[in-house]
């Protein structure tokens, strides 16, 4: 009879030291499950940044000062751009229109958007601002000249920015682009500056620079 009374103590005894442990197991698969995202993914969400298996960040978003000018909706924002070929994407960001206006003058718009897998480094109204009045006036009458000097603004490849840190590489127009940098900041031939980097669009990598580009 007492060994009966021991072995039932010794079953609740044992139940009751379960008990917590099977509450926590469950409350830990509830709040994977019915919580929404975790605090890491909220903070993928907002940043872009994402963690890889070996723990490093990692970054897959427009970068630079100029950035911050882009619309946060619409077709001219990031979202919007990524929906439409390069050329369609640029006529709808305002700090590119003489860039959109000489790829339009150049005949260039439809090559540009059918085109494939392709980087495009992107000159501001401000790049082009830079030149004498003048020499642009002269450029965009010459259509021969105009469309050697867009042309030397892409390469036929999509660059990551991880490429951007020491390479050299050949564009439509033939002749080579030198590039340079790290983390967010590149620059292009050592005389253009990226100032809104990684801007994706349906068909290209776009880097917006701050100087025009002038093939040898």
């Amino acid at each position: 009879m007492n060994s009966m009374k021991i072995r039932r103590t010794a079953v609740t005894v044992a139940a009751a030291a379960l008990l917590p442990f099977s509450l926590a197991a469950c409350s830990d698969s509830g709040s994977n499950t019915g919580a929404g995202p975790t605090a890491a993914a909220r903070d993928e969400a907002k940043t872009g940044a994402s963690s890889s298996a070996d723990g490093a960040v990692t970054t897959d978003r427009p970068f630079g000062p100029a950035c911050a000018g882009v619309p946060g909706e619409g077709a001219g924002s990031f979202a919007g751009m990524a929906k439409d070929p390069v050329a369609t994407a640029a006529s709808n960001n305002p700090a590119l229109s003489t860039l959109v206006a000489a790829v339009k003058r150049a005949g260039l718009a439809d090559t540009l958007n059918n085109a494939q897998d392709i980087t495009v480094f992107a000159p501001t109204d401000d790049a082009f601002a830079k030149l004498p009045k003048a020499d642009l006036d002269k450029v965009l009458a010459d259509k021969a000249t105009l469309t050697k000097i867009l042309t030397y603004h892409v390469v036929g490849q999509r660059l990551s920015p991880k490429q951007l840190e020491n390479g050299s590489f050949e564009t439509l127009q033939k002749g080579k682009v030198t590039t340079r940098g790290s983390g967010e900041s590149y620059e292009v031939n050592d005389s253009a500056s990226v100032v809104c980097g990684n801007v994706k669009t349906a068909n290209a990598a776009v880097y917006i620079i701050d100087t025009v580009l002038m093939p040898k």
